[in-house]
């Protein structure tokens, strides 16, 4: 295993599609941070700044957004995709198209919207072979937005970013991508993904602490969001606390009215350094896929079980979702956890999510644990 990830011997963690371990250099931000703030409080804040605006650096990099002021740091993607539905000036009758693969967040958030005259329209896509076909169909002249995840989090499909958005600029229909799944994970390219909004937090696969993550706007639509929150931090003038003018700030910042998660910030930017800096995205995203792809032709020769995952190319991903035909998904989850596999139920069956530096020899054991639980091991 990756020195950076002293597991314990007895863990096979493959969850990382729910809540991702950190690094141990994330672990030591965090203490050096806290050290620090024992023994000199608030003295060297301008050096935290330092690091805040380096993860901000490192965020706008993992999506290749042109600046980091196209970025504001919020707390979870639920609040990115709020900002986005209460910040959009709608009218009575306009639509948003989802599918029902979606993670409650890429839902909740539009159906509340229903009391405006907003209408949701939701596509069924789960099981087919071509979602993207199903989602362009269903938008009609009076859409105004398409939303979707990256990768869903159930089946493990990615979906094909580059083609939705394209359908929605022929269309002039804003395009809103739920990239939690994906970043940390697998490469995304705002010039391949032509994208208006994209969020997602820092606790899955970019192995971070819960609490903190990002909200890309498109520049051009930046300033016609509608303003929820306000606050000493959102000003144009930050810090200058005498003045009595004010205007939101012309960057991304103007949707973070208060003091940052600076905890938080130490931890993320520690994380990415390690997937950016020491390993690349690229070698992370092929490792990953390497180990998605290993456990998905074990499953696929085990009798006993039944790979749910979508294996084409361009599909895969860091999830893989596999059930046992005969046995209740939620015992066999109860007993993979119970023997040290840290998995989830999701998507109909169990949900195994391994990262980069997960061993063929800990995928091997998992398949074994969940065998043994059904009595074929």
């Amino acid at each position: 295993m990756h020195t950076e990830f002293p597991q314990d011997a007895d863990l096979v963690y493959l969850n990382h599609a729910g809540v991702g371990p950190w690094p141990k250099r994330s672990r030591d931000a965090v203490m050096r941070f806290a050290d620090e703030n024992i023994h000199r409080g608030a003295t060297h804040y301008p050096r935290w700044l330092e690091t805040e605006q380096r993860l901000r650096q490192r965020l706008a990099t993992l999506i290749n957004a042109r600046s980091s002021d196209d970025l504001a740091l919020v707390k979870n993607t639920s609040e990115g995709l709020s900002l986005i539905a209460y910040g959009l000036d709608w009218q009575h009758g306009d639509e948003i198209v989802i599918n029902n693969e979606e993670f409650p967040s890429n839902r909740v958030v539009w159906e509340s919207l229903r009391d405006q005259g907003v209408a949701v329209r939701d596509v069924a896509s789960e099981g087919e072979d071509d979602p993207e076909t199903l989602l362009i169909d269903g938008l009609t002249p009076r859409t105004r937005l398409l939303s979707v995840s990256s990768v869903q989090y159930g089946s493990g499909r990615r979906m094909d970013l580059p083609r939705l958005a394209a359908a929605c600029r022929e269309r002039d229909i804003l395009f809103c991508v739920d990239a939690i799944q994906s970043l940390g994970a697998l490469r995304f390219d705002l010039d391949t993904v032509d994208a208006d909004f994209v969020v997602a937090d820092g606790h899955k696969w970019m192995l971070g602490p819960e609490g903190l993550g990002l909200f890309y706007v498109r520049p051009a639509l930046r300033h016609g969001l509608r303003l929820l929150q306000y606050g000493w931090h959102m000003v144009e003038h930050v810090g200058d606390y005498d003045r009595k003018d004010w205007q939101p700030a012309q960057s991304a910042r103007r949707f973070e009215c208060g003091s940052p998660n600076m905890l938080g910030v130490h931890a993320l930017e520690a994380s990415l350094s390690l997937l950016q800096d020491e390993i690349g995205m690229e070698a992370v995203e092929t490792a990953l896929l390497g180990n998605t792809d290993y456990l998905c032709q074990r499953i696929a020769s085990e009798p006993a079980l039944e790979l749910l995952a979508d294996r084409r190319p361009g599909r895969c991903s860091g999830i893989v979702t596999f059930r046992a035909p005969g046995t209740d998904s939620a015992d066999l989850h109860k007993q993979l956890m119970q023997a040290g596999v840290i998995c989830a139920k999701r998507g109909g069956g169990v949900r195994f999510a391994p990262h980069f530096y997960t061993t063929t020899e800990q995928l091997d054991r998992a398949v074994d644990l969940a065998l043994a639980a059904m009595g074929r091991g």
